[in-house]
């Protein structure tokens, strides 16, 4: 390879480099808040599941689930449905045994990360200054 060749890899090899220290500052950042806000509200429409959906605006992967971030922070991708060996045992449909409520974890590139990472983390501080705002009304006279 002629140095022309090394000095292009040069520079993506540090771009590389600063993609994964903005996911890495974001990880950070996301536990930090996701520490400060107790209790951590409960997913819309789960029975089990406390999360904030994170919007990763028009650069998200489509094919991907509903990405979460969970109370410690961690970014996980959430499935709601039917719990067929619940029913099967049981015998009923009852809601909430047949309730079946999944996060798994994500394996994201970098860049990926730094996407879901700061609309969860842009989820979650719009989650405390809404707590932080509505304390304030109800502590005034």
């Amino acid at each position: 390879m002629d140095a022309t060749g090394r000095e292009h890899l040069g520079r993506k090899a540090r771009a590389d480099r600063a993609l994964e220290r903005a996911a890495a500052e974001l990880e950070l950042l996301l536990r930090e808040a996701c520490a400060a806000l107790r209790p951590f509200p409960s997913f819309p429409n789960a029975f089990f599941t406390n999360a904030i959906e994170c919007d990763p605006g028009a650069g998200g992967d489509p094919e991907r689930g509903c990405v979460v971030v969970t109370e410690d922070g961690e970014l996980r991708e959430l499935e709601i449905g039917v719990d067929h060996e619940a029913v099967e045992l049981t015998g009923s449909w009852d809601p909430v045994t047949a309730r079946k409520e999944e996060t798994r974890p994500l394996a994201l590139h970098p860049r990926d990360y730094v996407l879901y990472a700061y609309g969860g983390l842009v989820a979650v501080t719009e989650a405390l200054l809404e707590r932080d705002g509505g304390e304030e009304e109800e502590d005034a006279p």
